[in-house]
């Protein structure tokens, strides 16, 4: 089968990727927008993870084929091409509404969220007809913690993910940044033993550490410009602050705590209100045994304090008791959304959740572009290395000081909003390196001799891209000074 795709043209799909694709788990990512709030900004990332999983499908193979030509995969086992093609057809099937944002406030990664989407079910079925392992191999592969030899191909320093994403991103929001020599990229990876002892794994040719610099070029100008834009952010925190009330019970509707006789949307559907139950410090969320919660599958079938009949989002039993993601973080529990919730709900069945258990001026606001406005800003560079660093590791730390500073300024809380992104690195390296000589250098954060000292760039754009922001609902005055002084203490 072929799929036509603005970026690659013709995507060609083998019959085991197209039972994969049409399960409810990948079927979902059709309505989880790649790149959360940014279409706000740019009205044509609009994009899903749908047709970005596809895209690393396509360069898994093209890539697999070249080394094929090369000979580098002799002694690969043959079915770990298959598994890596759909590791990264699959790499995303956990990712929550509106992507990487939630992640943002503490919610399990996305890559952990898809353990039981990928080892149980629907999908895991199909992947056994490749071998009784394969869910497993293929979730390792995802998570980076596969013994593979091609494990970089799916996750590593030069994942065929990042070459993907940066390229689409690019090409959806119409802005020239994403620029990669692709083909000159790939055509330089390589399987090589080095001289560390860790076996088989992927490394680069010399020639291709032009490429590589093109790749980090791009992701610093995709951050600048894009992912870490001003509004982009200032949505992304509307977003954070929404969902996280939801999660903690503070939902707030016109400055106050929503409360009382709330009905979830599970039980209105089925024709029965959650009686009596105060959407504040209540248990609208019911299931407490890692099950999913009222709200609503991936396939839109109501869900009432329980998996439909037992079944996750792709339909099928999971652990003999519908359970899912394992309760793999503490749930909140006490508020109108159980973090449980969220892996199998797309972008609009999350705010429609929201908009019938908990209205808000928030949410109102979000949904007609209404942003919060910038009262105060600073590039990371200009800061101390460490300042303010608590504001994106310690969230319950970060909204008690929102709140306070919202009152120190005449804000109602949820007014006043500190938004600080974190990217541990721009760009990762622990990559061998063939030289022309055959010599396996490997290239870390010490640099390689005749090339640029990548790792140095590396941190030296993020802390330009990066910037320290406060936003809020309604003008204020916020000094600089005080803003520096409450980054310093917290």
């Amino acid at each position: 089968m072929i799929i036509r795709d603005p970026l690659w043209n013709n995507i060609r799909v083998d019959p085991l990727a197209l039972r994969l694709i049409d399960t409810r788990v990948f079927q979902r990512l059709r309505y989880v927008r790649q790149l959360g709030w940014a279409y706000l900004v740019y009205p044509g990332a609009t994009h899903a993870r749908f047709e970005h999983a596809l895209g690393a499908y396509h360069l898994a193979g093209l890539t697999l084929r070249l080394l094929d030509e090369r000979g580098d995969l002799r002694g690969v086992d043959p079915i770990e091409g298959a598994i890596v093609r759909a590791a990264a057809l699959l790499h995303d099937v956990g990712h929550y509404p509106f992507s990487h944002a939630l992640e943002e406030i503490g919610a399990p990664h996305h890559e952990q969220v898809a353990r039981p989407l990928i080892t149980t079910g629907q999908v895991a079925d199909v992947l056994r007809t490749l071998a009784p392992d394969a869910p497993e191999r293929v979730f390792a592969l995802i998570r980076g913690q596969s013994n593979s030899p091609l494990q970089g191909l799916v996750s590593g320093s030069l994942d065929l993910d990042k070459i993907e994403y940066l390229k689409r991103d690019a090409l959806m929001c119409g802005v020239p940044y994403g620029e990669i020599d692709v083909d000159r990229l790939m055509n330089a990876l390589t399987v090589v033993n080095d001289s560390a002892g860790r076996g088989a794994h992927i490394g680069v040719l010399e020639k291709g550490l032009s490429a590589l610099e093109s790749l980090l070029f791009a992701k610093y100008q995709m951050y600048r410009n894009v992912y870490w834009h001003h509004a982009v952010r200032s949505a992304t925190a509307m977003y954070k602050r929404l969902v996280d009330d939801a999660l903690a019970g503070e939902v707030r509707t016109e400055g106050k705590p929503a409360g009382g006789g709330a009905v979830d949307s599970g039980a209105a559907d089925s024709g029965a209100a959650d009686s009596g139950a105060a959407v504040r410090g209540a248990a609208v969320s019911r299931a407490v045994d890692g099950r999913a919660v009222d709200g609503r599958t991936a396939d839109g079938r109501v869900v009432d304090g329980r998996a439909v009949d037992g079944r996750t989002a792709d339909g099928r039993v999971v652990d003999g008791g519908g359970r899912v993601a394992n309760a793999t973080a503490s749930a909140r529990g006490t508020g109108v959304l159980d973090v449980r919730e969220l892996s199998f709900l797309t972008d609009e069945s999350l705010l429609h959740t929201l908009d019938q258990r908990a209205p808000s001026p928030l949410l109102d606001a979000l949904r007609n572009r209404r942003l919060y406005k910038r009262a105060f800003e600073c590039p990371a560079a200009e800061l101390d290395p460490e300042l303010g660093e608590w504001i994106a590791t310690d969230r319950t730390r970060a909204v008690e000081v929102e709140n306070a500073l919202a009152e120190e300024f005449g804000l109602a809380p949820g007014e006043l909003l500190l938004d600080y992104p974190v990217k541990t690195e721009m760009l990762g390296l622990d990559i061998p390196v063939v030289r022309r000589t055959g010599e396996v250098m490997q290239l870390t954060g010490a640099g390689l001799a005749g090339a640029i000292n990548l790792t140095q760039m590396s941190e030296q754009l993020y802390r330009s891209a990066r910037w320290l922001r406060v936003f809020v609902a309604r003008p204020v005055d916020v000094p600089r000074a005080r803003v520096l002084e409450v980054a310093r203490a917290g």
